[in-house]
């Protein structure tokens, strides 16, 4: 008897990632949009429910002042963010009037936001408002920013890698000899 070769190679997935969450308020969410996205001509709907199916670890958060420098000059649309709204203690200015919609919004943020005039939204209301994504903006938080990222990539030491080797400890004897500073041969 041969092997079925078929079986052996791996299947190809195909469509989108299923939502692993039960939470009631997404999973309902994820129907609207997915509803929105088929029956709409939009774009916009479509990049919404697939970022609502997405893992809590590709829903960055997005802090206020990467919300203040993207909403500059833009009087009147929406920034929406799938996932988190932050707040930042290095915004010491008044934060500038703006409409937000986003999954989660901490206290601090919300208070900031309503204080300043502005509006938060969730993403019912923003579907009720603008169905089409007319007059939105849509933002990201940074997915490359976890701790874990610095060490992916080509081997470290490798030319023009910027990969940070995974070392036990940070001192003097630490993977800091030769090639890494000039006063021990040489420096990459």
């Amino acid at each position: 008897m041969g092997i079925d070769m078929n079986q052996k190679k791996a299947k190809k997935k195909l469509g989108m990632r299923l939502m692993k969450s039960e939470n009631p308020y997404l999973v309902l969410l994820s129907r609207l949009y997915r509803f929105l996205a088929r029956r709409t001509e939009s774009r916009f709907n479509k990049v919404i429910h697939k970022r609502l199916n997405m893992s809590r670890r590709n829903r960055p958060p997005v802090c206020l002042k990467k919300l203040m420098k993207n909403m500059e000059n833009k009087e009147g649309k929406i920034a929406v963010v799938v996932g988190t709204v932050t707040d930042d203690n290095r915004v010491s200015e008044t934060v500038p009037k703006m409409t937000v919609c986003a999954l989660r919004f901490t206290e601090t943020v919300r208070k900031r936001i309503i204080k300043a005039g502005g509006e938060c939204l969730t993403f019912d209301r923003l579907a009720m408002r603008s169905p089409l994504g007319k007059g939105t903006v849509l933002l990201r938080g940074p997915v490359k920013s976890r701790e874990t990222e610095k060490y992916f990539g080509p081997a470290p030491g490798v030319p023009h890698s910027n990969t940070a080797p995974r070392v036990r400890a940070k001192g003097r004897k630490f993977e800091k000899a030769r090639g890494k500073r000039k006063s021990r041969g040489y420096k990459v």
